[in-house]
């Protein structure tokens, strides 16, 4: 698979870092990102002393978060592997790691975190859902939700991947959100991908892509950069 291009979706720096890891198994990757983070202006946060702990849901909210903030003592939930390196990259030193999604992390902070009066503050894109935070205030745990960036969606597929996907060779697309997949599948419309073949993430990444009539969609056994990976290994087995 040496020469089959593998179009990188997630945003910078994420896509980088993703498209390096690539190049190490010796792949080549064609970096696309879908989505652009815009930080946003939410005011004041609430001060460190008033917090429990944070709640990261992504890499890029712990970076948006360390661009604003210089504080580093308070506890970090961590969604995955990468969202807790990024945190440990970032200076943090008490962070707590779940797998999984937003849900599992929510159930890992019910069954992990010590009881505190104070509301964790959770920092993530505008467009989250909200589920995690209803969740923990359903077992009594005060959550403040903070917006502090918006994943905007491109407009275009830059020039090279435009040649890429007019042409005849078959190739691999890497989905590592479903908002991510949602701007793909609203550019990637107008061409025939029949010969391509998507690697996702999660079912509800896997979902926007079914109109698209690609070769075949696998889906990560889990819903991390580890479990992407996992599953790109099967294309090749």
């Amino acid at each position: 698979m040496a020469d089959t291009p593998f179009l990188v979706t997630r945003a910078e720096p994420g896509a980088s870092e993703t498209a390096a890891r690539l190049r190490e198994m010796q792949l080549s990757p064609v970096l696309a990102p879908m989505l652009t983070l815009e930080v946003r202006d939410v005011g004041n946060m609430p001060p460190a002393n008033m917090l429990s702990g944070l709640v990261f849901t992504s890499a890029n909210g712990v970076r948006t978060y360390a661009a604003q903030r210089a504080d580093r003592a308070l506890s970090a939930w961590c969604v995955g592997p990468a969202t807790a390196a990024a945190a440990r990259a970032a200076g943090f030193a008490q962070i707590h790691q779940s797998s999984g999604n937003a849900a599992d992390l929510a159930a890992f902070i019910k069954a992990h975190r010590m009881p505190d009066p104070r509301p964790l503050l959770h920092v993530a894109n505008a467009a989250a859902a909200g589920g995690l935070k209803r969740a923990l205030e359903a077992a009594g745990i005060a959550v403040t939700f903070a917006p502090l960036y918006d994943m905007k969606p491109a407009d275009k597929f830059p020039e090279p991947v435009q040649a890429l996907l007019t042409g005849v060779k078959p190739g691999v697309v890497l989905i590592h959100s479903a908002k991510g997949a949602a701007a793909f599948a609203a550019l990637a419309g107008a061409y025939d991908l029949s010969a391509w073949r998507a690697v996702v993430i999660s079912a509800p990444a896997a979902a926007p892509l079914t109109g698209l009539k690609m070769q075949d969609i696998v889906i990560a056994p889990h819903p991390d950069e580890d479990g992407l990976f996992a599953a790109l290994a099967t294309l090749s087995a």
